[in-house]
């Protein structure tokens, strides 16, 4: 009966990031001296964990569903120059930059939808074509706009209340959307029809077509969602930071898919789970923040960066192996 509860337990898609985050947060104690109390109250992880986390979901739900989308990198500073732009350069509401910043992610997410479900070409190709694209059209209509490739924006109270203010001093605002919009995605995959739709489509795409599951329709809004969730990060920068820039966001591509697989999602698809997503975004934030509160010689960041990330992977993909040997689903 126990062997039976510890397998299901272990067989769920966050048991392996749980366990990872339980490994990071150990090896910054007992080898980096970290203080828990200091690392748990550090603002710098979770606002670093907060914009990825808004990115890393959306898209994490499409490579459950079988897809990927690296078009991220560019739409983040797409979403910053866009309002900086129309709001800042040209001085129109921030409303209307708001509008045209999350209007270009849906232009951007409805091309990539509508190319992977129209064409044989993969998905990974298709959106390294429009992060390609995207990164050309915002330098150039940047410097043919402005003249520069940096602009300043001063965005009203209300704006800066909802998107770009530090709550405490030093939290980020994104953190409330981030935790919101989680507990959203925790209902629409784990308790309506449109999750399982999604997880069967990462099971066998033709399989949920022939059971009815509109797949074209799922698969362009997941993408849509995707560019638009990047682009709204974006934004939210701008407006904090009053200013863009035509640099950034390239990090995102790598940082989210990491933060995706720590979580327990398969590259392969149909399997995941949003709280995992969540603790592996959470355990990423800590492994790139939490070495600057030990007394590690920063000079070797990215190697420990890199080896602790991988192990956290190797460590859910064993766990789980483990928990289906040890535990198997029997058969009715």
């Amino acid at each position: 009966m126990k062997n039976n509860l510890m397998g299901a337990l272990l067989r769920r898609p966050e048991a392996g990031a749980v366990l990872s985050l339980l490994a990071v947060v150990m090896f910054f104690v007992v080898f980096g001296g970290v203080q828990l109390d200091k690392l748990s109250s550090a603002a710098s992880w979770v606002n670093f964990a907060a914009n990825l986390g808004l990115v890393a979901m959306p898209v994490g739900l499409l490579m459950i569903a079988g897809e990927l989308d690296i078009s991220i990198g560019a739409m983040i500073p797409a979403g910053s120059m866009s309002i900086a732009i129309v709001s800042g350069h040209y001085g129109l509401p921030i409303a209307v930059g708001m509008a045209v910043a999350l209007g270009i992610g849906v232009v951007v997410g409805l091309i990539n939808g509508l190319l992977t479900v129209r064409t044989s070409v993969p998905s990974l190709i298709i959106t390294l074509g429009t992060l390609v694209a995207m990164q050309g059209i915002v330098l150039s209509a940047s410097v043919l706009l402005t003249g520069n490739a940096s602009v300043a924006l001063h965005a009203p109270e209300w704006a800066k209340t909802g998107f770009g203010q530090l709550l405490a001093g030093n939290y980020q605002v994104i953190i409330v959307w981030w935790l919101a919009l989680t507990v959203v995605y925790v209902f629409v995959m784990h308790h309506s029809k449109f999750g399982n739709w999604i997880f069967a489509m990462g099971g066998d795409k033709q399989s949920a077509r022939n059971a009815g599951i509109p797949t074209h329709g799922l698969t362009i809004s997941l993408f849509v969602l995707s560019a638009t969730s990047a682009s709204f990060v974006g934004m939210c920068g701008a407006i904090l930071f009053n200013s863009a820039q035509v640099s950034g966001g390239m990090n995102y591509i790598f940082n989210a898919i990491v933060a995706v697989v720590v979580g327990g999602v398969l590259l392969t698809g149909g399997f995941g789970s949003v709280l995992g997503i969540f603790v592996g975004t959470v355990t990423f934030a800590i492994v790139s923040q939490g070495i600057y509160f030990t007394a590690i010689d920063r000079n070797w960041s990215s190697l420990v960066i890199g080896v602790m990330l991988l192990l956290a992977v190797l460590m859910n993909n064993k766990f789980r192996q483990l928990a289906l040997r040890a535990a198997p689903v029997k058969n009715k």
